[in-house]
C-alpha cells in the first residue's frame, strides 16, 4: 500500500526552490531516515513522490515510511556534499550507507618463557605475554605475522617446547627453511630468546630498521671471527630483502593508492577496499552495505562515507564504476587532505587487474553468507554493469537452433541461476513453423514466442517455464538479436536479450545487440561465465539434434517393414530405442509393444532377421 501522506509530500516538494542543498526525510515519529544532497532540491526531491512503483526496493520501502522533510539550501553543489556528509555522521540515517567507527583492534602476541611464540590476537588479556598494537587492520596483523615467522624461522607447528625437546622428527617446514628446528633439541632457550627479540624489533621497526641494525650485528660477528654467527645473520638480512622485494612488486608505480569496488547479488550488497602505500598492499578492507539503488549512486555515496574526516588519504583512488560526482568528491577529498586527489576507473593495464582483485574480494562477503563462490558473484555484477542492466542478472536463459542435413530444426534453452547451470530448468523445443530450408532467426523467434506463451501457463508455480529470466543470451549475432526483441516487447515484456559471437576458432568473442558489439576477452569473469553458457547451450541443442535424426532414421527403416506405420514406428523407437535391442527382440517382446498386434510383430520380426542376413 502506498505512503497515504504522498499527496502531501509531492505538493511540498514542488514548493521547493531550484537550487542545491540538503534535504532531510524523517518518519512518523519524527525520526531521520535518510539525508541527500541534490543539485536541484525541487527535482531532487518531487522524483521521490513521483512513480513510486518504479523505484528500487530500497528507495521504495524509505518513501513508504517517509511523512515528512527538511531542507537545507547551500551556496552550491561542492557545500551541499559537505553538508550531507557532515549530516549523516552526526545523525546516522537507516537508509543511508552506514560503515562501523567502532572497527575491532588486532594486536600481535609475543608469547613470553622459553621458546614463546608470535601469534595473533584479537583482544588483549592479562596473561603474562607481550601485545604490540592495537591495529586497526587485522589484514595487517596476519600479514606482518606471518612474515615474521618465516623470517626469523620461528616455529608455527602444534608441539609444545621445552616438553617435546628431542620427539619426534622434524617438520616440512624445517626442510625448507621455514623453521629453524627447535624440536631438534639443538636450540638453546638463550639462543631461541635472542632470535626471538630480533622478531620483536623487526615488528617494530620494520624492514629496513631490522636490516641496519642486524647487519651491524653480522660486521661485529664477523670481526670476533664467529663466521657461523654472521652467516646465520646474513641469511636472515637476505631474507627480510626478499619479503621486501615480494611486496614491492605489487604496484610500484603509485606511492599512495585506494582501489575499491561494490558487489551486488539480490538486495545485498559489499564494498572492498585495498590500500597499497609505497608498492605494498598494507590493509584490505571490507564493509557489507545492505540494499543499495544503483551501482552510480552506491559508489558515491560509500566514498564520500568512507573518506570524510579521515586522515590517510591517497593520492589516487581506483573505483570500478565512474558516477556523476566524482568531481564534487574529488574536490572534498582534495581540500581535505591538502594535496590533489584523484579518482578514475582505469580501463587497461595493473590498473584493471587491481580492480578486479577489490571486486573479487568484496564477492568474498556476499559468498560468505550465501553459500556461492566470490568468482560466481563477481562474475554476475560485473555483466550486469557491462550490459547495463539494474541489476545483477540472477536468473539467465540462452537459446541456441540446431540441425542436421536440414531435416529436423530443433532448439536448446539452457538456464543458469546464479551463475550455475540449473539442468532441472533445461527446455527443448522442435520447430513448427518453421519448414523447407532452415532459418535461424525465424527459428529462434518462434522458439523465444513459445516460451513466453507458456509463462501465462506456469507463472504461479514461480520455476520453470513460470519465471521469467533476467537476461536472454542467444547463440549468434546482431540478426539473431533483432529477430527476437520485436516477438518479446510485441508479447509486452521487457527482457534484455543480446547475442553471444563466436570468432573463427568457434570460441566466444563478444556480447553483441542490435547496435553493436562488446568485447568481453579483457574482464576474465564476464569472459568465463559467457563462454561456459554459451558452449552448455550449444552443447544441449546439438545433443538433442542428434537423437531426432537418430530417432528419425531409426522409423524411416522401421516403415519399410510389412504392417509397420509411423504411429507402430514411434512406439517400437520409444520400447527398443536402438536397432541392436529391436532386432534381439523375440516375437512375444515385439508384440507387447502397444498398438503392435501379433501378426505385425512376426511380420516385423522375420523383416529384422532378413535385414541381419543381408547385412
Amino acid at each position: 500500500m502506498d505512503n497515504p501522506n504522498l499527496p502531501a509530500l509531492r505538493a511540498k516538494a514542488l514548493s521547493l526552490p531550484l537550487e542545491p542543498g540538503v534535504y532531510i526525510m524523517k518518519d512518523s515519529g519524527g525520526k531521520i531516515i535518510y539525508i541527500g544532497k541534490a543539485k536541484v532540491l525541487k527535482n531532487r526531491v518531487s522524483s521521490y513522490f513521483r512513480s513510486v512503483e518504479k523505484h528500487t526496493p530500497k528507495v521504495y520501502q524509505m518513501v513508504q515510511n517517509v511523512r515528512d522533510f527538511e531542507y537545507i539550501v547551500a551556496g552550491t553543489e561542492f557545500e551541499a556534499l559537505i553538508l550531507e556528509c557532515s549530516l549523516i555522521k552526526q545523525h546516522r540515517p537507516h537508509y543511508n550507507i552506514l560503515l562501523k567507527d567502532d572497527k575491532g583492534y588486532s594486536y600481535v602476541r609475543v608469547e613470553k618463557g622459553p621458546y614463546g611464540r608470535i601469534s595473533c590476537a584479537l583482544q588483549r588479556t592479562e596473561d603474562g605475554a607481550l601485545y604490540l598494537g592495537p591495529y586497526i587492520s587485522s589484514y595487517v596483523v596476519n600479514q606482518t605475522v606471518d612474515e615474521v615467522n618465516k623470517v626469523f624461522q620461528l616455529p608455527t607447528c602444534s608441539r609444545k617446547f621445552p616438553q617435546e625437546l628431542g620427539k619426534g622428527r622434524p617438520c616440512l617446514n624445517f626442510h625448507i627453511k621455514q623453521c629453524m628446528g627447535v624440536c631438534r633439541g639443538k636450540i638453546s632457550p638463550s639462543q631461541y630468546q635472542e632470535v626471538l627479540d630480533e622478531a620483536v624489533e623487526f615488528i617494530k621497526g620494520g624492514g629496513t630498521q631490522s636490516i641496519k641494525l642486524l647487519t651491524q650485528r653480522m660486521h661485529a660477528a664477523a670481526d670476533r671471527l664467529d663466521f657461523e654467527k654472521a652467516a646465520l645473520l646474513r641469511d636472515r638480512i637476505n631474507a627480510i630483502r626478499r619479503i621486501s622485494e615480494q611486496q614491492n612488486v605489487v604496484y610500484q608505480r603509485y606511492d599512495s593508492l585506494d582501489v575499491v569496488a561494490i558487489v551486488r547479488s539480490g538486495e545485498k550488497s559489499a564494498a572492498a577496499v585495498l590500500r597499497f602505500r609505497e608498492g605494498r598492499l598494507v590493509d584490505k578492507e571490507e564493509h557489507p552495505l545492505g540494499g543499495i539503488s544503483t551501482p552510480e549512486e552506491a559508489m558515491a555515496e560509500f566514498l564520500s562515507r568512507y573518506y570524510y574526516t579521515r586522515e590517510d588519504l591517497p593520492k589516487k583512488i581506483f573505483v570500478d564504476i565512474d558516477f556523476a560526482d566524482r568531481p564534487l568528491l574529488e574536490e572534498m577529498l582534495t581540500q581535505q587532505g591538502g594535496r590533489k586527489v584523484e579518482i578514475t576507473v582505469p580501463e587497461r593495464g595493473d590498473g584493471v587487474r587491481l580492480v578486479e582483485m577489490a571486486r573479487n574480494n568484496a564477492a568474498q562477503v556476499m559468498a560468505r553468507t550465501e553459500r556461492r563462490s566470490g568468482r560466481e558473484l563477481s562474475a554476475l555484477d560485473e555483466l550486469g554493469r557491462m550490459l547495463g542492466l539494474p541489476a545483477p542478472p540472477a536468473y539467465i536463459e540462452a537459446y541456441d537452433i540446431s540441425n542436421i542435413g536440414g531435416e529436423t530444426i530443433v532448439g536448446g534453452m539452457v538456464v543458469f541461476a546464479d551463475g550455475r547451470p540449473l539442468p532441472g530448468a533445461y527446455k527443448k523445443f522442435v520447430m513448427k513453423t518453421v519448414v523447407g530450408a532452415p532459418d535461424d532467426y525465424a527459428s529462434m523467434a518462434e522458439m523465444v514466442r513459445r516460451r513466453l506463451l507458456r509463462y501465462e501457463e506456469h507463472k504461479d508455480k514461480g520455476v520453470g517455464f513460470g519465471r521469467l529470466p533476467d537476461l536472454i543470451l542467444l547463440d549468434g549475432g546482431k540478426g539473431q538479436v533483432a529477430a527476437v526483441e520485436p516477438v518479446i516487447r510485441q508479447l509486452g515484456f521487457a527482457i534484455p536479450v543480446f547475442g553471444m559471437v563466436k570468432d573463427d576458432r568457434h570460441r566466444t568473442r563478444a556480447i553483441t545487440a542490435q547496435g553493436g558489439e562488446l568485447s568481453i576477452s579483457s574482464v576474465r569473469s564476464v569472459f568465463a561465465l559467457v563462454s561456459a553458457i554459451q558452449e552448455e547451450v550449444h552443447r544441449f541443442s546439438i545433443t538433442f539434434s542428434r537423437q531426432r535424426h537418430q530417432k528419425n532414421a531409426f522409423q524411416l527403416r522401421l516403415e519399410e517393414a510389412p504392417g509397420i506405420g509411423p504411429a507402430r514406428a514411434r512406439a517400437l523407437y520409444k520400447r527398443f530405442r536402438s536397432w541392436k535391442a529391436l532386432c534381439a527382440a523375440t516375437v512375444e517382446e515385439l508384440a507387447q509393444t502397444e498398438g503392435v498386434p501379433a501378426a505385425a510383430a512376426e511380420s516385423l520380426w522375420k523383416f529384422l532377421h532378413q535385414e541381419e542376413s543381408r547385412g
